[in-house]
């Protein structure tokens, strides 16, 4: 994982040098199909051995000497470049973003990825609590459920501190992200979607019951029947709730549910379904 700075001074780095973690990356990677973006390669630890794939990888390292001697040791299908990925222009078309991310900037990269288009899958390692609250495990995050519908979020391992070197001050997560072939939302309405979310999420109320009549506007027995039909108790929180409820709560509260409920109504009423979390494109 790289420890960026703001480009005046030299850039700190972590490294990672366990073998067994990195396999573990690279089987996620194998898993998917399409050219690979690889986030902060460093010395080459997940780089060298996803070259195995014979798959096209496009490195971009920010640190141009490491770079230099990267990219005089991987093969022709590797590109190493030197740029900055906060503002580097993600090619267009279908690919799959591999990579440690710095754990100050992790936000900040996540909302550039999530807003890039056409990528398909995503193996990221981050800070263990970020990539666990990312997967919903112990609570969702605000961000998770803003993107939820698009995306499918997911929690593929631990990566102990001791993997690093110099080892960090806490152990890392395999974070997996999915774009949905099929979203739970029209794309159209994500930002007006991610309002309500935000909304949800800083609104008075002691449960999501009392939450959504502060937000919306709606009767005790209007927001009771949205919650039954979608299972949610109402003293829920917000961040206890699935990505399938979220969208028909967010169709309901908008008047949408009986022009999309037919479509995934029977997903409502079965229940959310939980990834195992292994596999970035959800393949049992």
């Amino acid at each position: 994982m790289h420890t960026y700075t703001d480009g005046r001074h030299e850039h700190g780095q972590n490294f990672l040098t366990d073998r067994r973690a990195a396999r573990r990356i690279v089987s996620l990677v194998a898993e998917t199909s399409g050219p690979i973006l690889e986030i902060g390669p460093g010395q080459g630890a997940l780089t060298l051995p996803m070259q195995r794939l014979s798959r096209p990888i496009t490195a971009v390292e920010i640190h141009p000497g490491m770079a230099k001697k990267l990219s005089a040791r991987t093969a022709k299908h590797t590109e190493v470049i030197t740029a900055d990925f906060l503002r580097y222009r993600i090619p267009k078309g279908p690919r799959v973003v591999v990579g440690n991310l710095p754990f100050h900037l992790t936000t900040a990269m996540l909302r550039k990825l999530l807003h890039s288009p056409e990528w398909t899958d995503a193996v990221l390692i981050a800070q263990w609590e970020v990539a666990r609250r990312r997967a919903g495990l112990g609570g969702a995050t605000m961000m998770t459920a803003q993107w939820s519908p698009y995306y499918d979020f997911g929690l593929a391992g631990r990566i102990p501190a001791r993997a690093y070197t110099p080892a960090p001050g806490v152990d890392a997560g395999i974070m997996t992200i999915s774009r949905r072939d099929s979203p739970l939302l029209p794309w159209k309405q994500r930002r007006h979607y991610a309002g309500f979310i935000h909304r949800a999420f800083t609104g008075p109320g002691r449960g999501i019951a009392q939450v959504l009549r502060n937000v919306t506007g709606a009767g005790k027995q209007q927001v009771g029947q949205w919650l039954g039909e979608l299972g949610i108790r109402g003293t829920s929180l917000p961040k206890e709730l699935e990505a399938e409820q979220w969208a028909g709560l967010y169709r309901r509260s908008t008047g949408d549910s009986r022009r999309s409920g037919a479509r995934l109504g029977k997903t409502e009423r079965a229940g959310p379904k939980r990834r195992s979390g292994g596999n970035p494109r959800g393949k049992q």
